[in-house]
């Protein structure tokens, strides 16, 4: 096992990942910007290092300064978070390179599924199913991209092969609209990512966001944690995360998760990651592979009583994993909250000096936050302060404790979505569950008339 590892990212994730090298007796090194040097782990922290000034193309996506990091305080692995220069392939081959220990996927992984056309193609192969489209990028040649829209069906959804995070789409009704689609995002795509490869999928009209938790060691052994749905998010951005799917019928669940661990097997996947997919009409349909642990991870570690980042850790060690596909089971439900410094129904950022803090407790109660009274929360990153996790018996219980947990949290000195979250749990459709990707921005724009 490691003796030390450096983490290198910020915020909550970073004190996560603390945490557990803690629990497993690991020292840890942690870097820091300018505009982060008085967050809580970098005071509880066995060594830190400042690695450059607020911006995060100066620090937190300084190659150069985090493995120097790494090299001056001899860490031996390099744990990247989420975000940030987590699914960077040319990082973690530049850690590897180092003589350091990438706690991730490996660099050949983390291309093939970054890749939105290759991760596709390779998909295909290992028999997991996705959204009807073209087989590639899109050519150059305008009748062949009207033909494949005309075979797809409209509406079609162009995507920029490099994209991610809900950027670089944008959906055509009509062949009258599609070749300027097409261009547009190309450029987009070309500025944004360095890839101006788009490719061409069906756009399904209703689809709920479900996706699958695997986790893979070096011994060719893979299994899949239950789901996640996540399908309340603002404009690709995810808002309310739980644990299992309501409504989904378990032996679906287990048919595209065994296919999800078989897939890991035969692109040699390591680590953590997570096979999303739009679940329309009782089929599931890939659209891309997430290399990295998630921000939603606490959901899926309450259920299966599995610790995503410990094992993470572990399997980069080159340990086993602990545990078969047999012995995941699924107990009660989870519910998370993203809390956000933002205005709750406007989301416009609210950085600022946090002046109360109090954060819930009780039964099935957990706070992911490295926030604190009078933190100071930096205009510079993603706004993103913390996360309240609940855990009931069933999905009733969850949802009880969750309006328990947030009616008890203050914060005061910034704006939060808090008000958001607490509309949201009393609403008739998402008490009902299986709420369709579509459902919060309708919610919303209803709210505002």
């Amino acid at each position: 096992m490691f003796k030390k590892i450096l983490i290198a990212n910020r915020g909550e994730i970073a004190l996560r990942v603390q945490r557990a090298c803690r629990e497993m007796g690991i020292k840890a090194v942690m870097v820091y910007s300018e505009a982060d040097r008085d967050a809580k782990y970098i005071r509880l922290a066995d060594e830190a290092v400042c690695i450059g000034p607020a911006p995060s193309g100066l620090s937190y996506l300084s190659m150069p300064a985090i493995i120097s990091a790494a090299e001056v305080t001899d860490a031996e692995a390099i744990h990247p978070g989420y975000g940030f220069l987590s699914e960077n392939a040319d990082f973690a081959e530049r850690v590897e390179k180092s003589g350091f220990t990438f706690i991730g996927p490996t660099p050949e992984s983390i291309r093939l599924m970054g890749d939105k056309v290759s991760a596709k193609q390779a998909m295909i192969r290992a028999g997991v199913p996705c959204v009807p489209g073209s087989e590639g990028a899109l050519p150059a040649d305008a009748a062949v991209i009207k033909r494949t829209a005309k075979a797809v069906g409209y509406p079609v959804i162009i995507k920029a092969a490099g994209g991610g995070g809900g950027r670089g789409m944008r959906v055509v009704h009509t062949e009258a609209a599609l070749l300027h689609a097409v261009q547009t995002t190309k450029a987009e795509a070309g500025a944004a990512f360095g890839n101006p490869e788009v490719y061409m999928e069906k756009f399904l009209q209703n689809p709920r966001h479900i996706e699958i938790q695997v986790m893979a060691d070096t011994h060719r052994n893979a299994v899949y944690l239950g789901e996640r749905d996540c399908s309340m998010q603002r404009r690709h951005q995810k808002v309310i995360e739980e644990a299992p799917a309501p409504g989904i019928p378990r032996r679906l669940i287990e048919k595209i998760g065994d296919r999800c661990a078989a897939a890991c097997k035969k692109i040699g996947y390591r680590g953590a990651g997570t096979f999303e997919f739009l679940f329309e009409n009782g089929e599931f349909y890939f659209i891309e592979m997430n290399t990295r642990v998630q921000v939603e991870h606490p959901v899926t570690e309450w259920i299966t009583g599995v610790d995503i980042v410990r094992t993470q850790i572990a399997v980069a060690a080159g340990e086993k994993l602990p545990f078969t596909q047999r012995q995941v089971q699924l107990r009660g439900h989870a519910i998370e909250c993203r809390i956000n410094a933002e205005d709750a129904y406007k989301f416009t950022p609210s950085p600022g000096r946090i002046t109360a803090w109090h954060t819930p407790g009780g039964p099935g109660v957990r706070v992911d936050s490295h926030a604190y009274a009078n933190y100071v929360v930096p205009p510079n990153y993603d706004s993103m302060i913390g996360k309240i996790i609940v855990h009931g018996d069933t999905r009733e219980q969850a949802l009880a404790r969750m309006r328990t947990a947030l009616a008890e949290t203050v914060i005061e000195g910034i704006k939060t979505n808090i008000p958001l979250h607490r509309e949201l749990m009393v609403d008739a459709s998402f008490v009902a569950g299986g709420t369709n990707i579509h459902y919060l921005e309708e919610w919303l724009s209803q709210r505002e008339r």
